[in-house]
């Protein structure tokens, strides 16, 4: 079968309400959040064709998700509205010494989605099927429903992306272990991030989780450091790609952006390096706003900061 996608992500959409201060007065701006579906976000501005599975709310929220995927060229034929169910919400607020993330997601129409719930034809037509520690942890039957997923991708000879994004205020570290580490074993692009990646291997040093990753199975390891950078592993080769330095404002969705212009450049080129270098110029460039999605460049901006350094809206 002839690949109709460049990626697909499977998970769980949030509504974003992310705090901001107007003359004084706290206030909550609503957005788009989800590991999965800001990924899926970021991959389509950077010029990938993407798809997106899940459920939602018969609700506003829900609605919102629609309109967003529909204005950024999504493939959301897939996606099912579950009458009296609810999409999940979460918040944002801003601390001085960074973003903390308040959630309402129990039961969310996402949380339903049961393995023969997939939408097989899909995963079997797109390059890359990409899922995530919490797609998995949000309820047993998507944990199972990712299982089946990776399976069915693999059977069809596509390429599997897993992010641990771990999440302990949704199951025990050793559930998530046992979890994650079966779906690693499955995978082919490996994307933790330094911190998860330390509890979930209770190693402490960048090279030795990078093995770690790799003798599970996947042939690359993507792996965001915060300021340090990423560390790109193959069974070959690797190499810490440094952070580009900008004035940040608000860090979150930042990791997601990494993911999904990573995976849309090294779908674009094959080289693992070259597109975290990628990734992390669109990354620097969505902290320069706030909450996850609105502040994700698009290509030309990305290329542009690649090029000459300068950020939008600098003179």
């Amino acid at each position: 079968m002839t690949a109709e996608l460049d990626i697909l992500a499977i998970g769980e959409p949030l509504m974003e309400l992310a705090e901001i201060d107007r003359a004084g007065e706290r206030l909550y701006l609503p957005g788009h959040g989800g590991d999965t579906s800001n990924v899926a976000v970021a991959a389509a501005r950077s010029g990938a064709r993407v798809g997106y599975f899940t459920h939602l709310g018969d609700d506003a929220f829900g609605q919102g998700f629609l309109d967003l995927w529909d204005r950024e060229g999504i493939d959301r034929s897939a996606v099912t509205v579950r009458a009296g169910a609810r999409t999940g919400i979460y918040f944002i607020s801003y601390w001085p010494d960074g973003h903390v993330f308040s959630y309402f997601r129990a039961g969310s129409a996402a949380s339903l989605v049961r393995p023969e719930d997939l939408p097989v034809d899909l995963i079997a037509g797109a390059r890359v099927l990409h899922v995530s520690g919490i797609s998995q942890a949000i309820s047993a039957s998507c944990a199972d429903a990712v299982f089946a997923a990776i399976r069915h991708a693999k059977g069809a000879g596509r390429v599997v992306c897993y992010d641990t994004n771990l999440r302990l205020a949704l199951w025990p570290l050793d559930r998530a272990r046992a979890t994650i580490g079966a779906a690693l074993r499955l995978a082919d692009v490996a994307r933790p991030g330094l911190d998860d990646a330390r509890q979930l291997t209770g190693l402490d040093g960048p090279d030795e989780i990078a093995d770690w990753f790799l003798a599970l199975g996947p042939t690359v390891v993507a792996m965001t450091m915060g300021k340090d950078g990423v560390l790109v592993a193959t069974p070959d080769d690797r190499r810490v790609i440094p952070t580009r330095k900008v004035d940040a404002r608000d860090a979150s969705g930042a990791g997601d952006t990494f993911g999904g212009a990573f995976l849309t450049e090294w779908l674009r080129t094959g080289d693992p390096f070259r597109a975290a270098e990628y990734g992390n110029a669109a990354a620097a460039l969505k902290t320069l706003g706030y909450g996850a999605v609105a502040p994700m460049p698009r290509r030309e901006i990305v290329e542009r900061f690649l090029h000459d350094g300068r950020v939008p809206g600098a003179s």
